[in-house]
């Protein structure tokens, strides 16, 4: 595989990713009734759309992200509360809300968002992240069940006719025993080998003592004498390459990874002021960056076009371990947009799944209470939070995005 085709990969992947998540909100806000005016997968100019049922569908030029358009996100200020600011204008929050009784179309007032209940809010911006946990899960079942962990096998890829020793380039102890490629090792000295470091272990601490080996070929055993030779490094061995092979993890492992993937991202999580920090420093000062922090889609790609060029510089050897490796990124990155969607601060999903919860909690109090209830959220207020929000987002992707090309991460 080549580099472009790693990089293209993880673009596939997360415009399939960013459309599935848009997808997981597209589906219940339009199931409970809400007008759903578009659905964009990139960002830009547009590159193709079509009406579907009444919602523009559109791919746009930049994909890297994507939103749903759900009319009527804000409902309408309570009376005696203050629409003008000190210049006399509309206050950021009227302005908005305003806005959103415009956009909706004639005779589909009804249908705005904010009229729907609290726990349909939570379900409709859930979803999204949600798809994301999915996807995670369907990754890393693919990539650990359906493709396995490759691992060196008994069965020999080569045998080596010489190795060099301190005595210079001589006959390698497997070659002069009559070994060869594709013979399984079944034991030494008559003790059954387990797996192929037994092997590797038994032949480095041999101090040149001879071996009565048993292997496997073509269906039949048969026995032959190693005679370990020191390298020039000081090591001992008889010549001989591992085969590898691929063995289908269980469900139980993959779900050991996956809450592994998901407390790790959490944690990540919590440390962002401080990790976008050490970027920026790294990228000024000129210092190693820390390979366990922020990156960007584009840091991904870069990455993917490592393992898919040089199997040999990144320890990803062949090419179904490379769609593993592949495929175990893009589980990755849809843990962290899930999880980086649920802190709940606007614009984020989990600043609306919060709003909607305190809806639902605020309404249960007053209903035990025996007061009105309250109504929906006033949303509308939080625009200058979601603005300040938004600015500080827009900086963390350009400063990730620019460290990313001037000094990426790598698996070298």
């Amino acid at each position: 595989m080549s580099y472009l085709a790693g990089i293209l990969a993880v673009v596939v992947g997360f415009i399939i990713t960013v459309g599935l998540h848009e997808l997981g909100h597209l589906v219940p806000a339009k199931k409970f009734g809400a007008v759903v005016s578009e659905y964009a997968v990139g960002f830009g100019p547009k590159i193709v759309s079509r009406e579907v049922k009444g919602t523009l569908v559109v791919f746009r030029a930049i994909p890297l992200g994507g939103y749903v358009r759900i009319l009527g996100m804000f409902a309408p200020g309570k009376p005696g509360r203050r629409t003008l600011n000190l210049k006399g204008r509309l206050t950021l929050a009227e302005e908005a809300r305003h806005q959103s009784a415009q956009e909706m179309p004639e005779g589909c007032a009804h249908r705005a968002f904010w009229r729907l209940t609290w726990w349909k809010k939570a379900i409709v911006m859930a979803a999204g992240p949600a798809m994301n946990f999915l996807l995670a899960f369907l990754f890393l079942v693919i990539a650990m069940v359906g493709i396995g962990f490759r691992s060196a096998s008994l069965t020999l890829a080569d045998v080596s006719p010489t190795i060099q020793t301190s005595a210079g380039n001589v006959a390698s102890p497997a070659y002069e025993a009559g070994l060869a490629g594709g013979d399984t090792l079944i034991a030494l000295n008559g003790r059954d080998l387990s797996d192929w470091s037994d092997l590797r272990d038994s032949i480095a601490s041999s101090n040149g003592q001879p071996f009565q080996v048993t292997f496997e070929r073509d269906g039949d055993l048969h026995e032959a004498s190693l005679y370990p030779r020191k390298t020039k490094d000081g090591t001992y061995v008889v010549g001989v390459t591992a085969g590898y092979e691929y063995t289908a993890a269980s469900m139980s492992d993959v779900a050991k990874e996956y809450r592994y993937m998901f407390t790790g991202t959490v944690g990540a999580m919590t440390k962002i002021p401080q990790s976008l920090w050490n970027v920026t420093m790294s990228m000024v000062t000129g210092s190693e960056r820390d390979s366990s922090g922020l990156i960007s889609i584009v840091g991904v790609s870069l990455i993917a076009g490592e393992v898919t060029s040089d199997s040999a510089g990144t320890g990803v050897a062949d090419v179904r371990s490379q769609i593993a490796f592949l495929l175990s990124l893009m589980a990755s990155l849809n843990m962290a947009l899930a999880v980086f969607n649920l802190i709940p601060l606007p614009p984020l999903d989990g600043g609306h799944i919060i709003g909607a919860l305190y809806e639902g909690v605020r309404g249960g109090v007053a209903r035990v209470g025996g007061k009105p209830n309250p109504g929906p959220v006033d949303t509308a207020r939080l625009l200058p939070l979601t603005w300040v929000m938004g600015a500080l987002l827009a900086v963390m992707s350009i400063v990730l995005v620019i460290a990313d090309i001037v000094d990426p991460l790598s698996l070298r």
